[in-house]
């Protein structure tokens, strides 16, 4: 298992903003990325998700655990 897949991530529809929101809450806190396609958002969320991930290890630090649960979780993380 790659790093990354520990972390749920998921791209979902703001009427607010009239685009798609990239989450990741274990490693941020709000969207982290928008766009006008769903599935770009969610290619831009794994890229920045990948290169945090890459970032973090290259200093050292200590990944967080994974928390949030897809089932429980996601209304509250958004």
């Amino acid at each position: 298992m790659k790093p990354e897949d520990r972390y749920h991530r998921f791209v979902r529809w703001s009427d607010e903003d009239q685009c798609y929101i990239g989450y990741c809450p274990d490693l941020y806190a709000g969207g982290v990325c928008h766009g006008e396609r769903e599935e770009d958002t969610y290619a831009e969320l794994c890229a920045i998700v990948r290169d945090e991930i890459a970032y973090r290890s290259a200093k050292g630090e200590r990944l967080p655990g994974p928390a949030v649960r897809a089932t429980r979780d996601l209304d509250f993380a958004a």
